[in-house]
């Protein structure tokens, strides 16, 4: 997932960073991609708030923008990454510098930040399987002189790639600001000829003209707001296409790593002509929410939080990963996913303590389910009647170290 966490920490309000909880909640992105994070203290807000969510999230070095600053201010707006650490580790890209764990690209505006990581795989120690993350935000608004800046900035990244293998994987994700595919900076990104060693493709296939124009409504990630809502940000309603993940060609047919096709989404857009110009939270951006890919409550949060929808793909593998399927304590087991939408299967690994019930409390403390146990070796629990959350499992005598799981929309 890549998202445009505008001004983040200084823009108002202070307490915004709870909805980007339940964003993330929601999807639980292995990689978690920014841009416009204006500090470090912002960096280390955003992990402990999405740790809530999944305790083995890890972040990149934070590092200020150091490209020049004649433009205008750009210096505290900055790139991150996070990832979950029991899938991927984050190499050593740039050994004996200040920073090592990113190597920056330079431009006449912003900085690219370029981070390595390497998949857990069963076979890593022999035969490493590594994705390049390039982050990015290019410069903003419509006119000739933008559109040279954003070209000379991507020239720049172009100019990186040169000193990489041609087969690397290299997924760039970025708030692009292009407001359509003719656009230079994008044609330079997908251009084929040679002078280009690494050349993207774009994995939601929906190349064309896409501002203001709803027959790519679909892609739409900006504005998530209107008018007048005094959260700051870009206003003028939902009619642009900005935010992208893209992906090098061999992404799209090799077996070792490519993206999953159909996979590619603008995180909240339910695709709706009616949203056109409209607040994401609008009725007019969503139909039922019994039906909706995403319901009423995400994309309120998604309003709250940024002008901008986050974009989201999948990736996939045909190595065996050396991750765990299941979240543990020393004798519970919560199996698959700690985001529970309809039901929860849970384990007992230690079946001397004598368990025969468990309770299901909320962050308040709050008792709001029992379990009662029963000897199956997998229990499943229906959970469907609890509101959206955070919950933690524990025994009546809290005997055991409680278990954390997210109820989602």
């Amino acid at each position: 997932m890549f998202y445009n966490v505008l001004n983040f920490p200084d823009q108002l309000p202070i307490n915004r960073i709870q909805y980007l909880e339940l964003i993330i909640a929601d999807y639980n992105p292995d990689i978690f991609m920014i841009c416009e994070l204006n500090n470090e203290t912002g960096a280390n807000t955003i992990l402990s708030t999405i740790q809530e969510v999944n305790p083995n999230y890890q972040r990149a070095t934070f590092v200020p923008n150091t490209s020049d600053d004649d433009i205008g201010d750009s210096n505290d707006l900055q790139n991150m990454i996070y990832f979950d650490n029991t899938k991927f580790s984050l190499e050593i890209i740039n050994p004996g510098a200040a920073i090592e764990d990113q190597i920056i690209i330079q431009t006449n505006y912003r900085d690219f930040n370029h981070y390595k990581l390497k998949v857990n795989t069963t076979d890593q120690a022999t035969n490493p399987l590594y994705l390049n993350v390039i982050v990015g935000h290019l410069k903003s608004s419509s006119g000739t002189t933008n559109q040279n800046l954003r070209l000379a900035m991507v020239q720049a990244l172009e100019a990186y790639f040169d000193t990489l293998p041609s087969n690397e994987y290299v997924m760039l994700a970025g708030d692009l600001n292009l407001y359509t595919n003719s656009e230079p900076a994008f044609q330079e990104l997908i251009d084929t000829d040679t002078t280009n060693d690494i050349t993207f493709i774009d994995p939601a296939d929906r190349i064309g003209s896409w501002s203001n124009n709803t027959s790519y409504i679909d892609v739409f990630t900006q504005s998530t707001r209107n008018a007048g809502s005094g959260l700051g940000g870009a206003t003028g309603g939902f009619d642009d296409r900005f935010d992208f993940i893209m992906t090098t060609e061999n992404m799209q047919i090799s077996s070792e790593l490519s993206f999953v096709n159909g996979s590619y989404r603008a995180f909240g857009n339910n695709g709706l002509v009616s949203c056109y110009n409209q607040d994401i939270n609008s009725s007019n951006c969503g139909i039922s929410d019994a039906t909706d890919e995403f319901p009423s409550g995400i994309r309120e949060a998604l309003y709250n939080f940024s002008d901008h929808l986050p974009v989201a793909l999948q990736l996939q593998t045909d190595r065996t990963l050396s991750t765990p399927d299941y979240l543990t304590s020393p004798s519970l087991r919560l199996m698959g996913s700690n985001i529970i939408r309809n039901q929860i299967k849970l384990k007992i690994t230690d079946t001397s303590l004598n368990i025969y019930k468990l309770k299901i409390y909320n962050v308040l403390g709050q008792e709001v389910k029992t379990i009662t146990l029963k000897q199956e070796a997998i229990i499943t629990e229906d959970v469907s009647t609890l509101a959206p959350g955070i919950y933690y499992i524990a025994t009546e005598q809290l005997s055991i170290e409680p278990l954390k799981f997210i109820k989602a929309d």
